[in-house]
């Protein structure tokens, strides 16, 4: 049997005629920089969040980049962060240029270690970004008291959890700004690339919009020294497609998570702890194993495709070399050296899942 990692086409099938009308309809209308399909999906995903802005940018990197420069982080500001996350979220802390601090990840949620945090904290700290790593938000209640008592903002990088519930509120929905990642592959991808930035704050939005746009609102007059940044008006009339399935597809994969949970021997492999108060939206479904490696290749030789989420940390990392000397981070570099992403995707069947759990555990006798 063959399961691939992810199935784009199998969901693009299941809604190919409604792709169609709307890149027929963005053909015929003639306006393919913000025009009212982007303006419609800003609106859309904004109330999708429960927030009340939204700004459609080029991609995941610059949403995290713009929502720092909105809040005036930059040269001589420090921004707290996990060690374990995709190297985009770091990247725009240095491209600000602020300094990144790094927290070791929790064993129990893959996430930032909460316990961790305030002793990073220092007078140059402006902000705190939460990586909602693997489709699962970082419990929030905690960590806003920390930012209130240090008047710290809360970034939150959602790029992998469009539509993560924690205690009630959804990714997006309660911090300074939040910022998604519309990558082919997200649980809400693009045909192409994109990205978003929500908030709840008039102000942080106003300067966004301005900083995307060259740092200008008004044609050729330009307030800040801003970026060339905008989500394409193609791009966004599919993503007001494909925010429509949304929440069928994500419990889709609670589906298949679920499945995994019950089915896979733990005795084999190690599974992050789910939280009473979460809803998981799975973008990647992770396990650890102390033969990663070789259970990767055993898989793949059994017709089932694989990841990694991440092979090698960022402290390590060729781009960051000298810039984090004497650090280390266990829990991360323990991540890094097990972790595999099994499949999980909207239309995956039971037979796939059952030759998933199967394969892996016929590996561990």
């Amino acid at each position: 049997m063959y399961v691939p990692y992810q199935d784009l086409a199998g969901i693009h099938r299941t809604i190919y005629g409604e792709l169609e009308e709307a890149f027929r309809g963005v053909l015929h209308g003639e306006w393919y920089i913000r025009g009212v399909n982007c303006q419609a999906f800003e609106r859309e995903f904004a109330l999708y969040c429960g927030a009340q802005f939204c700004v459609g940018v080029g991609n995941g990197l610059d949403a995290i980049r713009l929502s720092l420069m909105a809040l005036d982080i930059g040269a001589g500001s420090e921004v707290i962060v996990c060690a374990n996350t995709f190297i985009a979220t770091v990247l725009a802390i240095s491209q600000a240029g602020a300094k990144p601090v790094l927290v070791d990840a929790d064993i129990e949620t893959f996430n930032i270690d909460i316990s961790k945090i305030e002793e990073k904290i220092t007078e140059k700290t402006k902000a705190i970004i939460l990586v909602h790593l693997y489709g699962r938000m970082v419990a929030l209640d905690q960590i806003v008291k920390l930012a209130n008592k240090y008047r710290l903002h809360i970034i939150e990088d959602a790029a992998q959890a469009h539509g993560a519930i924690c205690g009630g509120s959804k990714a997006g929905s309660r911090t300074s700004v939040a910022a998604f990642s519309f990558y082919p592959g997200k649980n809400l991808g693009a045909l192409g690339d994109g990205g978003a930035v929500v908030t709840n704050d008039e102000t942080i939005y106003k300067k966004i919009r301005k900083l995307a746009n060259y740092g200008s609102e008004e044609k050729y007059i330009h307030e800040f020294q801003g970026i060339n940044s905008r989500l394409d008006e193609i791009q966004a009339a599919f993503l007001r497609v494909k925010l429509k399935h949304l929440d069928e597809w994500n419990q889709a994969r609670r589906t298949i998570a679920s499945f995994y949970e019950s089915k896979l021997n733990r005795r084999c492999c190690t599974l992050p702890r789910q939280m009473q108060c979460e809803e998981n939206v799975y973008h990647i479904f992770p396990i650890l194993h102390k033969n990663r490696d070789a259970l990767k290749s055993y898989l793949e030789e059994n017709g089932i495709g694989t990841n990694i989420h991440y092979p090698l940390p960022i402290y390590q990392q060729e781009a960051y070399a000298g810039e984090f000397d004497g650090q280390y981070f266990p829990v991360t570099e323990r991540i890094c050296k097990e972790e595999l992403s099994l499949p999980i995707f909207p239309g995956m069947s039971r037979e796939q899942m059952l030759y998933v759990v199967d394969t892996v555990d016929h590996f561990g006798k």
